[in-house]
């Protein structure tokens, strides 16, 4: 597995989506979108003020620099607007696996397509550059309208893990788990990501 890549810059792109590194200075924008209590609802933070986000970026730049994860800004290409953010994370070198999560749009991108083609890029590279052998998903359990995103990226589900996170408001919460492994992808990428294939 390639898991020294995580230490280099990352950027992914299809016609519909731009992943830059998080720490590229666009991330000042998310300030347009990112005051939405929607947003934070299953997220276990909540990101409400300036100072907010001021923390968010912080701590965010200080996980990726301590090899925590590895986040992304997610860029919408036909309006060149900061969409959301996902990253990497979990990542476990010995057993090559990993998880895709803590991804969120801003209200304008939800249910545009956009969260499809970001995850096609990151599930490409994942697999087929990095070299996961499985990639990981999970929702709050309340959360059906994630539950459903990740569905129809081809994930199974497997399972609940119980009082997995504490939420903003304190309260443990249940998480719902999904996968997609290695030897699935190949299947996957032909019947639920056509449009993103380059022939």
């Amino acid at each position: 597995m390639k898991i020294k890549i995580l230490k280099s810059s990352i950027q992914l792109e299809n016609d519909s989506v731009l992943l830059l590194p998080f720490d590229n200075k666009r991330n000042e924008e998310l300030k347009n979108i990112i005051f939405d209590k929607e947003i934070w609802e299953f997220m276990g933070i909540s990101v409400s003020n300036e100072q907010g986000l001021k923390n968010y970026i912080a701590k965010t730049i200080k996980d990726k620099n301590n090899r925590l994860i590895y986040p992304f800004l997610v860029i919408d290409k036909a309006t060149n607007k900061i969409a959301g953010c996902t990253r990497y994370s979990n990542v476990d070198s010995a057993n090559k696996k990993g998880e895709i999560g803590w991804t969120w749009y801003g209200t304008e991108f939800q249910g545009t397509g956009l969260n499809k083609a970001c995850k096609f890029e990151l599930l490409q590279f994942g697999f087929e550059t990095i070299g996961f052998k499985r990639i990981q998903f999970s929702a709050d359990q309340d959360n059906l309208k994630a539950q459903k995103a990740i569905e129809n990226l081809g994930a199974k589900k497997e399972g609940v893990l119980r009082n997995n996170y504490v939420a903003s408001n304190g309260k443990s919460r249940n998480e719902v788990y999904y996968s997609i492994l290695k030897d699935e992808w190949k299947s996957l990428k032909d019947e639920i990501f056509p449009e993103f294939i380059e022939y």
